[in-house]
């Protein structure tokens, strides 16, 4: 709410730029004619021209945040020409003087009380009016764009636009007499011009280091401890050790009466969201008299898919006797924001209860909690009576279900039943798993072998060495090393790493279809291939997603593999290793 009314405060004081003098007395020629016939039409030749050049301020803003290098660097190429024109007056003039003579031209020529004759000097004012607020208002835009969010994007435009439009009304009502009040207000106008240009160079040089995405995630999300488990960091990575013991399917676990669970607490509020999809947004009033199963995971996440077969049997199952499920959608890493690969992973799992996009971990902090994935298990008063992390004990987590549905008597319908999963959601045999989930990006990555040495955000020439140790890794070819992520920046880049598992994936992800090749061992896996893989090792990267690359038919005899994929071309960019 903060931005949205700063940002409409914004464009109320857009009008103090110097560049929109010149058509200013054409519109003021305008403040006694008619609303419909003149004034009407001018405002609406200004707001088609003004969201044409919004929308390439939003571009802009997707470019920064989503694109890959060269469209990043263009991008910024023109945020830092904005920023640099806001503080130097001759800069400014030279680049918007073009725009300034057409439109002082088409204002000139188009006289007349009118409809046509106003709509043009509407559009003069627009061409104008644009660029004065380009570079502020690509600012705010491209903050909304770094965290996927449509909605926010356009919300931004309509409270600038609507800023704008009242200092229009305002100077129409005024007439004349306006003119000279705000020349004298140019002083002022020029400082806080300069300064909101020092804040788009800023801007740039945050996008260039990463800080936009690595800055912003630190400090929404909270960093705890206990005296047993490190628990997630600031960045809120998933913790193999600490999930370990929960994500076996022989862990059972035990039933508990359900008068013997303590009341946790009552269900937080969800009005955190960015946004929900296959629902309306919920309340805690919505759900008041509903058994509430909430589900923390993101679409990347290996012990999150595992657990979604259930998830959704238990939705689909229950649905009739009063369970809702709410699956909470908490992005671990920057793709995971973008709400489009969020609807294209719940299309591909065949996902159809709600879902709440929780792209700032507003409902992650206030629920406290720590893990992907994290079930917690609402009463019909809103009150939470149980909750499990991680993968496992799954006849228990139905167990609490039935009994929260079954309180004050009520009959439940449904019957237990197998549940079948296929693929990647097959569960682990984590009793043999030896390697822990390992990220690439130099942010929280261990065991990586750097030879000759490793570079951070910058272009680094590596070598494999001839030998590995168990779960150590490396990198072959010329790579770009970041927080986050490794991307392969020439073809037939590699990645090796000495595992121990039956299977084997990886988060990648690629703007467009990159073949790889997987080799284990030196030879093709053929029967040990995954699922996105074939016989001899050959798969594309096409999206930004979790890949199996090996599971291994014989789990009865694992051993230490050597595990390596070459990218046939550049631009991939490689996340974390999961096994299972």
């Amino acid at each position: 709410m903060i931005l949205i009314i700063a940002t409409y405060l914004a464009g109320v004081l857009t009008i103090l730029s110097p560049c929109i003098l010149p058509v200013l007395p054409f519109v003021f020629s305008k403040s006694q004619s008619s609303f419909l016939k003149s004034r009407l039409p001018l405002l609406a030749g200004m707001a088609l021209t003004f969201s044409l050049f919004s929308a390439i301020a939003i571009v802009g803003g997707e470019w920064i945040g989503r694109a890959n290098e060269v469209g990043r660097i263009v991008a910024m190429v023109l945020m830092i020409i904005f920023g640099l024109s806001m503080i130097f007056p001759h800069i400014s003039e030279t680049v918007l003087s073009p725009l300034t003579r057409f439109g002082a031209r088409i204002g000139g020529q188009s006289r007349g009380d009118n409809i046509y004759g106003s709509f043009v000097i509407g559009i003069s004012t627009g061409l104008l009016w644009a660029p004065c607020a380009g570079p502020i208002l690509g600012l705010v835009l491209t903050g909304a764009a770094s965290s996927g969010n449509l909605a926010v994007s356009i919300g931004l435009l309509l409270s600038y636009s609507l800023g704008a439009a009242t200092s229009l009304s305002l100077a129409l009502i005024a007439g004349n007499r306006f003119l000279g009040t705000l020349k004298k207000s140019l002083g002022v106008d020029q400082l806080v011009k300069k300064a909101l240009g020092f804040a788009v160079l800023l801007g740039v040089i945050a996008v260039a280091f990463n800080l936009d995405r690595t800055v912003l995630t630190r400090i929404s999300k909270i960093e705890t401890s206990s005296v047993e488990n490190r628990l997630l960091s600031a960045i809120g990575h998933r913790n193999f050790e600490e999930n370990k013991p929960s994500n076996s399917m022989m862990m059972i676990g035990t039933t508990t009466k359900l008068e013997n669970i303590a009341i946790e607490g009552e269900l937080p509020d969800l009005s955190g969201a960015s946004s929900w999809l296959n629902s309306k947004p919920l309340t805690r009033e919505d759900l008041k008299g509903k058994v509430v199963l909430i589900d923390f995971w993101t679409y990347s996440c290996i012990n999150c898919l595992r657990t979604l077969p259930y998830v959704k049997s238990w939705a689909e199952k229950y649905k009739l006797d009063g369970l809702v499920v709410i699956g909470v959608h908490t992005p671990e890493f920057a793709f995971e924001k973008i709400v489009s690969n969020v609807q294209n992973s719940l299309k591909d799992l065949e996902i159809t209860y709600p879902i709440a996009l929780d792209s700032d971990y507003k409902i992650w902090n206030a629920f406290k909690n720590s893990y992907w994935p994290a079930h917690y298990f609402v009463d019909r008063q809103g009150r939470i009576r149980h909750h499990h992390f991680g993968e496992g004990e799954y006849q228990e987590s139905e167990k609490i279900i039935r009994d929260l549905l079954a309180e004050d008597g009520r009959t439940i319908h449904a019957q237990n039943g197998e549940v079948h999963a296929a693929g990647v959601q097959i569960a682990g045999s984590l009793e043999d798993v030896q390697s822990p989930e390992t990220y690439v990006g130099y942010g929280r990555t261990k065991n990586f072998v750097a030879f000759p040495s490793e570079s951070h955000d910058q272009i680094g020439q590596y070598e494999s060495p001839k030998k590995l140790q168990l779960n150590q890794w490396a990198l072959s070819g010329k790579w770009l090393v970041s927080e986050e992520k490794a991307t392969v920046k020439q073809a037939h880049g590699k990645v090796v790493f000495r595992f121990h598992a039956r299977d084997l994936h990886l988060v990648l992800g690629s703007s467009h279809t990159i073949k790889f090749k997987v080799t284990i061992d030196g030879h093709a896996p053929e029967l040990d291939q995954g699922i996105d893989i074939d016989r001899n090792g050959f798969g594309e990267v096409n999206e930004h997603r979790l890949y199996q690359l090996i599971r291994q038919r014989n789990s009865e005899q694992l051993s230490d593999h050597l595990f390596e994929i070459e990218f046939l071309d550049s631009g991939v960019d490689v996340y974390a290793f999961t096994f299972g």
